[in-house]
């Protein structure tokens, strides 16, 4: 990776072959982590907790995989040897001791692991160093929180390192107008050593639709690299601007443009827009209506092409009359803080340094301020909304290696672009784009639900979801990228668009409409007695949608069981809560109480009236069950079993994202099988890492050997952030003969 800075690389479309594929592109049997012991101090002694590596397992047992035992050490002396797990609880404990584990095969002792001492609790804190305060433009001071958290071994020694996405205070959703400060990303070591920090800057705005970053062992050298969206005034960790293509260079495009709109800036915007309305493709090819006037359902004022004064009297006529007609949320005069025009970048950085190592154009651009993109087109105007929703992933589109994922749009427009990093050049592998949803006036239309422009992609329009999943849903050997309610194979191609048929009480019974968007999406064996993997999804689309919420088949994308709500059904989660019953259970958002609310099993039986929380799961009970992290806003976080209460009050911390109530990351970091919680604390001076110190009789690899699981913890950050699942079924009646051993699975690939 000693590329030369400054030098702009072209971007290839290849479809690259796996005989094409340099031997470092290979994959080997998960990363090359370390054992990764931690000990921590509890009533009773010190806990010890490890990883049994991917290639390690040989086999199942009644109790969970086969592998070897472990001899475990305190001050270089030997005190136990373990085989029913990777946890030891030391009631000898002495203060200040070294403990080590070695795996133990023929009775023989193997290479010891690095010696660790003991945390003073079951937490442990890196800390962080915060970015100062600011100021907008407007005069309003703003300050910083850790926000989201992804994970990689950025310097190939076999421990993960840290990135923190710092958000602003002013942070907003792409509906809310207004400021932001800058978006830093910062990479540290678990100890607090700031590797260093990304300063994404002002022309990249801050909020959860709009940063998405990868860290990632893209080119299989050992050491994960790190993508994301930049623009022009975007500096990496070595503080230098990334690289601007010549020729916007050559079109006078400097890295001190700052391209947020005042709203004196968005009324001039869209004098430019009014003045260039005859010369609209949309318009010329007579799709459009031919004037403003039309549009707005006036008389007819003025001559085209329009003049800056006529341009700017329809303007004015838009922001001050027709603009509120439609909605009294209209406020277009309060439009400020916006980016809807300038070079958009993508751009790979070196996970240890930050390095920029090579930057290209983002695909697709925006093309416009949203107009295409149907912003303009409902009752309530919104510019830079539906245009900027972005998202990010990681797939093994062909089996072997690993591809980044970069998408655009889900609710009208929808485009998902992959890519290939082979250590020195980012090749575009393909771009799925249903093309533009056509509308008679952008002005006043319904563009949701309607197929787009692109036939091979038409459908592929309103089923995007606020994050997305990657699975091998066919058994192919290849991920496919789930896509809310539809799905793209490995190829590109689409492989299916889930429809329901609208029930009574709907806006049009008996007709067959897409399952549509949605806030929450859950991907993994669900139904261990049925074949194949399933997809459970809440869906937003209220009266215009069959189900508020499905269970469906991950390969054929046929609905399992669901049901109908006619309202913004926004939260939904699945788990082990009942492990009485088999199978994991659903449940979603739909009133308690309500025919269709409460708890459901795997193979679609009411369970309860209730439900459990739908923040956040996270694997943190030794009997494989699954447990919900509670608390959002200012409210303290818990880990809470539904049937026991609650196992861990994270005092002193802080979740994100509003009522989402988001951790920074809940993921199997370190220790055994289990997965930690990593939660800011209060004043995000540090990020708290929780182990779960329940004792436990089950072996099991860690989960970042799984490969959904490892991508999906790189997706986890998108957006509206989802639990993390392995490619198979995981709960406390798994049958562990059908886990399967990655040394086995990756030894042909």
């Amino acid at each position: 990776m000693n590329l030369r800075r400054g030098v702009l690389l072209p971007l290839v479309f290849t479809a690259v072959l796996a005989g094409q594929l340099p031997a470092s592109a290979h994959p080997t049997p998960g990363e090359r982590l370390d054992r990764g012991l931690v000990a921590a101090s509890v009533d009773g002694g010190v806990h010890l907790s490890w990883r049994l590596l991917g290639r390690e397992a040989t086999g199942a047992t009644a109790t969970g995989l086969s592998g070897p035992g472990f001899a475990v050490y305190r001050d270089g002396k030997r005190i136990a040897t373990v085989t029913d797990s990777t946890t030891y609880l030391d009631t000898g404990a002495t203060p200040g001791a070294r403990y080590q584990v070695a795996p133990v095969r023929r009775g023989v002792p193997l290479g010891r692991s690095k010696p660790v001492t003991p945390w003073a609790a079951s937490h442990h804190d890196l800390p962080l160093r915060k970015p100062a305060d600011g100021v907008t433009p407007a005069g309003e001071r703003y300050t910083y929180s850790a926000n989201d958290v992804s994970v990689g071994d950025v310097d190939g020694d076999g421990r993960y390192e840290y990135v923190v996405k710092w958000d602003p205070s002013n942070s907003k959703d792409v509906s809310q107008v207004g400021y932001t400060g800058p978006v830093y990303l910062d990479t540290y070591r678990l100890d607090g050593t700031l590797l260093h920090r990304i300063d994404l800057g002002v022309n990249i705005r801050a909020g959860a639709h709009y940063t998405q970053f990868l860290v990632y062992d893209f080119d299989g050298d050992g050491r994960a690299e790190l993508m994301t969206k930049t623009a022009p005034g975007t500096r990496d960790g070595r503080e230098r601007f990334v690289t601007m293509p010549h020729e916007d260079v050559r079109a006078g495009y400097r890295h001190t443009d700052d391209y947020r709109l005042s709203p004196e800036g968005y009324r001039d915007h869209l004098v430019g827009v009014f003045r260039g309305w005859t010369s609209h493709p949309e318009v010329v090819a007579g799709r459009w209506p031919a004037t403003l006037e039309q549009a707005f359902g006036i008389e007819q004022r003025y001559a085209y092409p329009l003049s800056t004064e006529d341009a700017t009297a329809l303007v004015d006529h838009f922001i001050d009359v027709y603009a509120p007609s439609r909605s009294a949320n209209n406020k277009l005069r309060q439009f400020a803080g916006f980016i809807v025009d300038g070079p958009e970048y993508l751009t790979v950085f070196d996970g240890a340094t930050g390095r920029e190592l090579q930057t290209v154009r983002y695909e697709p651009g925006r093309t416009d301020d949203g107009l295409m993109w149907g912003d303009y087109a409902m009752s309530r105007i919104e510019p830079g909304n539906r245009v900027d929703r972005f998202l990010s992933g990681v797939a093994y589109l062909d089996g072997k290696r690993p591809s980044a994922i970069f998408a655009r749009g889900y609710y009208t427009r929808s485009t998902v672009a992959t890519y290939d990093w082979d250590g020195r050049r980012l090749r575009k592998r393909w771009l799925a784009d249903s093309g533009w949803v056509p509308m008679t006036n952008p002005f006043r239309d319904s563009p949701h639900g309607r197929d787009g422009t692109n036939p091979s992609h038409a459908k592929l329009t309103t089923q995007g979801s606020h994050s997305l999943s990657v699975a091998d849903v066919d058994g192919d050997g290849k991920q496919e990228i789930v896509y809310g309610g539809a799905t793209l194979d490995d190829n590109g191609s689409l492989s299916y668009s889930s429809v329901g048929v609208l029930p009574p009480g709907s806006v049009e019974p008996g007709a067959e409409a897409r399952v549509g968007h949605g806030d929450a999406l859950h991907v993994t064996d669900i139904d261990p007695n049925r074949p194949g993997l399933e997809i459970y999804m809440v869906h937003e689309g209220a009266r215009s949608a069959p189900y508020g919420y499905a269970l469906r088949d991950a390969r054929t994308g046929a609905t399992i069981y669901g049901a109908y709500s006619g309202m913004d059904t926004g939260r939904g989660m699945i788990g082990d809560v009942r492990p009485d019953v088999p199978g994991l259970e659903t449940w979603s958002s739909m009133p308690n109480g309500s025919d269709s609310g409460g708890t459901w099993s795997a193979d679609g039986r009411r369970l309860d009236t209730r439900s459990p929380g739908t923040n956040m799961s996270i694997r943190w009970a030794g009997d494989l069950t699954t447990q919900i992290v509670t608390g959002a806003q200012d409210v303290t976080p818990a880990v809470e079993d539904w049937r026991r209460g609650t196992l861990l009050t994270a005092t002193g911390t802080r979740t994100n994202n509003g009522t989402k109530g988001n951790p920074s990351l809940v993921a199997d970091v370190f220790g055994d099988w289990r997965e930690e919680l990593v939660v800011r604390t209060q004043d995000s001076t540090a990020l708290r890492f929780y182990l779960s110190t329940e004792p436990t009789n089950h072996k099991m690899y860690t989960l970042m050997h799984d490969r959904q699981y490892r991508v999906d913890v790189a997706r986890q950050q998108t957006t509206y952030n989802q639990p993390s699942y392995p490619g198979f079924y995981l709960a406390s009646d798994v049958d562990w003969s059908r886990v399967p051993l990655p040394s086995h699975r990756l030894a042909g690939s």
